[in-house]
């Protein structure tokens, strides 16, 4: 075996491989430099427009018909690069048979659509099906930027892990769901960013009151974090919200500003995101050292990409960007849209059950 790709093709699995290639690695280095992109705490006004331009999908698809011939070209390379997952799911398959598949699920844009108002990103019911599916023989765990408890309210299923925040706040199942007994399972996995709490409480007030003069802008309280939703914010005015944001911030030198999907994110400027929630919790089920685990990371955002870059560095299992558009990325495989990634879990329980049977 080896890791020069992000999936480690078992022996027996080679023949049923043998014309599966993987996307070539990111070196460190390389998702580094994208991990530096992303954090925008010190980056000029010019940057930030930008990258809030970058975070829209509309901007590419209002490019100039000219450009079509070249976008095409783009797109064909990028997908050389990062095929689908749906496409090459026999080869990956292969890849996981006889290892331990642990799953893990961005929220938004990735079991959710993506939609203007950010309390009516409500899954399908097919949706919460296909996870269920999936909780049931593998352990899976929801990593969202959201609230845990707003998560757990969306998914409705207490079987799962939740790490909300960024993965500053995370659970597991309950006594109910589990042979846990009552006083292991309302434990709280790790809330590294506790002390942080009265202080993101202050900002959160500081900054609903500075958006007011925002249209459309919304903070949301995520406990331990804070996102400011500028979807709803005439593009005009994007550039004066991060202003009034970084104004705000100004005055607090613990907290540091990122950039997700047509969101700005406030979190405690510690070294924690949702690559290590994911090292935490492969730790605490106990796949951490183990050779024959297969975790798979599912999520549309930049915040991902932490995910995305931890399961590059171990050689282990796979990471699936959820995008319609190329982008840079430290994942190995893309489905377009929440209805595939559906199509995807559904897959891969079929699977399980064929091999099981």
């Amino acid at each position: 075996m080896t890791k020069h790709g992000l999936v480690l093709v078992p022996e027996d699995a080679a023949a049923a491989a043998r014309h599966f290639s993987f996307p070539p690695p990111r070196t460190a280095d390389s998702c580094r430099k994208l991990a530096a992109q992303i954090d925008l705490s010190a980056a000029v006004m010019g940057s930030w427009l930008d990258s809030m331009k970058a975070s829209s999908p509309r901007h590419k698809l209002m490019a100039p018909a000219a450009a079509a011939g070249a976008g095409d070209a783009e797109h064909d390379d990028w997908m050389e690069r990062h095929p689908s997952a749906l496409g090459r799911f026999e080869a990956l398959a292969a890849a996981a048979r006889g290892k331990q598949i642990v799953m893990f699920l961005d929220y938004d844009g990735t079991l959710s659509p993506i939609v203007e108002d950010p309390d009516r990103a409500v899954m399908t019911d097919e949706m919460r099906d296909a996870v269920r599916g999936v909780a049931a023989r593998f352990p899976t765990a929801i990593v969202s930027g959201r609230c845990r408890d707003k998560v757990l309210g969306f998914v409705g299923l207490a079987e799962l892990y939740y790490a909300g925040s960024h993965g500053m706040d995370i659970r597991g199942p309950t006594a109910a769901d589990t042979n846990l007994a009552p006083n292991e399972a309302k434990t709280v996995l790790c809330q590294p960013a506790s002390e942080f709490l009265p202080m993101i409480e202050e900002v959160h007030g500081a900054l609903a009151a500075a958006v007011e003069a925002i249209p459309g802008a919304k903070v949301e309280n995520n406990k331990f974090c804070l996102s400011v939703h500028f979807r709803c914010v005439d593009e005009k005015r994007w550039g004066a919200l991060a202003e009034l944001v970084r104004a705000v911030l100004k005055e607090y030198p613990k907290l540091r500003l990122t950039q997700g999907r047509k969101v700005l994110e406030v979190r405690p400027m510690i070294k924690w995101d949702k690559g290590k929630a994911l090292e935490f919790l492969l730790e605490a089920l106990g796949f951490a050292e183990r050779s024959d685990v297969f975790p798979i990371y599912i999520g549309d955002d930049r915040t991902d990409e932490d995910a995305f870059k931890v399961l590059r560095s171990r050689g282990q299992g796979a990471g699936i960007l959820v995008s319609k558009f190329p982008k840079d990325t430290c994942a190995s495989f893309s489905l377009r849209d929440p209805a595939e990634v559906k199509d995807f879990l559904r897959r891969l329980v079929d699977d399980s059950t064929d091999t099981t049977s």
